[in-house]
């Protein structure tokens, strides 16, 4: 169990958009908004706005380690958020990183599934990131995902969603972060799965806000609970705060007006409206 850190710094580990609304830069906004000095090391360079991917390129990996081993060898990190990860030699690059250096805490946000349902990566790369399931601490796949971790169809109810996530936790031995925002009705509940089948699973309760500014929302939430974990030593009180920071924040995208698609959440609005802005 990693002590608290007044301002820790996490290092985002991701792919980027140019649009800010996503990937490594809305990891950096979630990050200082959640208490946190942000660092990011670029795993692929995608050109997208909020209306979708239009391509990818993937430097090579020497370059990602040379990132990587900059970034270790001169600043502590207490915390460390990983999102889109490309391919099996982005991850195993990753992997062995994460093994020389053992951080604190690490969050993976395992980007598996576009929102139009294709599959980002092959078959040779998903085996790659369960492989690296087992070397973090968290996990925070959406509805999509988490099936297949677990080897199934999509979870239709909360039950069922609960269910993969026992399975996917059990058999990792990692904390998983159920996600509730791809299922139907008005409430939006979340929930930290323990590896342990008989230890009790924390429930966050939340209700659907009605908007089109959802761009960015899983990178956001996990570079938000990889921040307060690292300040608060504490799973269940980051993620209940993060949730509450996120719904604020999805609440004042609208305000934004960036992009014709699904526009992106307003990550300090909580922040403007303290300070009168």
């Amino acid at each position: 169990m990693s002590a608290p850190v007044q301002v820790p710094r996490v290092l985002s580990i991701a792919g980027t958009d140019p649009t800010g609304g996503a990937g490594i830069q809305a990891d950096l906004k979630s990050i200082a908004a959640n208490g946190g000095y942000g660092m990011a090391v670029v795993t692929a360079l995608v050109a997208q706005n909020t209306q979708g991917v239009r391509s990818v390129h993937v430097p090579p990996v020497a370059f990602l380690a040379e990132q990587l081993e900059a970034v270790s060898d001169d600043v502590a990190i207490d915390a460390v958020k990983i999102g889109m990860l490309a391919g099996s030699a982005v991850i195993e690059t990753v992997a062995a990183w994460l093994d020389r250096v053992r951080p604190p805490v690490v969050v993976l946000d395992p980007v598996m599934i576009a929102t139009s349902g294709d599959r980002l990566l092959d078959a040779e790369a998903e085996q790659a990131l369960r492989d690296l399931v087992p070397k973090v601490d968290l996990i925070t796949p959406n509805v999509p995902e988490l099936a297949v971790l677990a080897g199934r169809p999509p979870a239709h109810t909360w039950e069922a969603a609960l269910g993969q996530a026992r399975d996917v936790a059990e058999s990792t031995g990692v904390l998983v972060l159920a996600k509730g925002g791809h299922l139907d009705g008005e409430s939006v509940p979340d929930a930290l799965v323990p590896p342990d089948r008989d230890a009790p699973v924390a429930e966050f309760h939340g209700t659907r806000i009605h908007t089109t500014n959802t761009h960015g929302t899983g990178c956001s939430l996990s570079s938000a609970v990889a921040t307060r974990r690292a300040r608060l030593g504490s799973w269940e009180l980051a993620t209940a705060q993060s949730k509450d920071w996120l719904a604020e924040s999805i609440a004042g995208g609208a305000d934004l007006h960036v992009g014709r698609g699904a526009g992106p959440v307003s990550h300090f609005a909580g922040l403007w409206d303290r300070a009168g802005t």
